[in-house]
């Protein structure tokens, strides 16, 4: 007898056992929950209620005795807190309805407090922000073959707008909060956070990404984020900004494949537009087709394409789309300009094509469609 009561507690300890770490992991799921889904000043507008749900559920027992099972304890807290007030389960002692009194002006205070909290949430927008911030966590990690900006100044903004007017998903760093509120795009994840630690450049999916784009203020930054980022990603393709001369060099040499100079594109345009202002605007024209229906493309031909291995006379490109094909980039990477009629066209090589947009996306499709 004595040996099966043993068994009976130790069972009973093991079942209690199972039960506080199922009772823990809950708790610490929801308290993530919480975090992640709920402003932090709501937290105890959630937390109060359920508190003092435990507390009276527990407390009616303890009050009035055994013959108040722990349901009707949970069933009296209930209709109480929420002031519905169908009447007592039991006949209650006095102290058991002092209890109900102090349980009811609890769950009036925090009936208040949660209302003003909700309002004051909804009012200055954080509410909205934990949602915006739960759907960009959401959305960044089905992300694929994006392009990542690092840094929102005045090329930043540039280089945002033009990508969102060609509806190519990015993901924003940036260390302002300011700067990214209320961004007028529709194809863009903003992130808050130093571009130059890998903890942000991996939370913006660089191991996903197609290209990283990075104009912060200094050539210092810029340089590290692109080490941080070829090392991340080998095949990534990376685009700097450099102010100084030499800072080219050492973009180049830490892995960026293009480096963009403000003020060397803004010279050379500026002689452009004295010398060869014709030129100029039409590939102004041809660059930003918002003021025409033309545009520069680049295609890439894919294995097995129905254009591979064709000329371009037999392709019919420019006598079927009226798609003038000005150059062509071989898989090698060699350039061909003006390429005449009898070249070859190679899987896995780059048409650099000048027509309209709708022609250029139904070369587009010959490009990837198996022969």
């Amino acid at each position: 007898m004595r040996g099966s009561g043993r068994q009976i507690g130790r069972r009973s300890m093991t079942d209690a056992r199972r039960w506080l770490i199922h009772a823990r992991s809950a708790f610490r799921k929801s308290a993530r929950w919480l975090r992640t889904n709920i402003p932090r000043r709501l937290w105890a507008a959630v937390l109060i209620p359920a508190m003092l749900l435990g507390i009276g559920t527990v407390g009616y027992r303890w009050i009035e005795g055994d013959h108040w099972s722990y349901f009707d304890g949970f069933y009296m807290t209930a209709i109480t807190l929420t002031t519905i007030g169908y009447g007592e389960t039991h006949e209650l002692k006095t102290a058991g309805r002092v209890f109900t009194i102090v349980l009811a002006y609890s769950g009036i205070f925090t009936l208040a407090y949660f209302a003003s909290e909700l309002v004051r949430a909804v009012v200055t927008g954080e509410l909205k922000q934990t949602i915006g911030r739960k759907w960009v966590d959401e959305k960044l990690e089905t992300l694929t073959g994006h392009l990542i900006v690092c840094g929102y100044g005045r090329m930043g903004k540039i280089v945002c707008a033009e990508l969102d007017r060609q509806k190519k998903w990015f993901v924003l760093l940036d260390k302002s909060p300011e700067l990214l509120k209320d961004l007028p795009y529709t194809h863009c994840l903003a992130i808050q956070g130093d571009a130059t630690t890998d903890e942000m450049l991996r939370k913006a999916g660089i191991e996903r990404a197609r290209a990283l784009i990075t104009v912060v203020g200094t050539d210092a930054d810029n340089l590290y984020i692109t080490l941080s980022a070829r090392l991340l990603n080998s095949k990534l393709l990376i685009v700097a900004r450099a102010e100084e001369e030499d800072a080219e060099v050492k973009l180049r040499k830490v892995g960026a494949n293009k480096i963009i100079s403000p003020y060397l594109a803004g010279g050379h345009r500026v002689v452009q537009a004295v010398l060869r202002p014709a030129v100029l605007h039409f590939m102004e024209l041809a660059t930003r087709p918002e003021f025409l229906d033309l545009q520069i493309e680049e295609i890439r031909i894919a294995p097995g394409s129905v254009l591979a291995t064709q000329s371009l006379r037999h392709s019919r490109i420019h006598a079927d789309l009226g798609i003038l094909v000005v150059g062509i980039v071989r898989p090698n990477g060699d350039l061909l300009y003006n390429p005449p009629q009898d070249t070859i066209i190679e899987a896995d090589s780059v048409m650099i094509a000048l027509g309209q947009r709708r022609l250029l996306d139904q070369l587009e499709k010959l490009a990837t469609v198996p022969a």
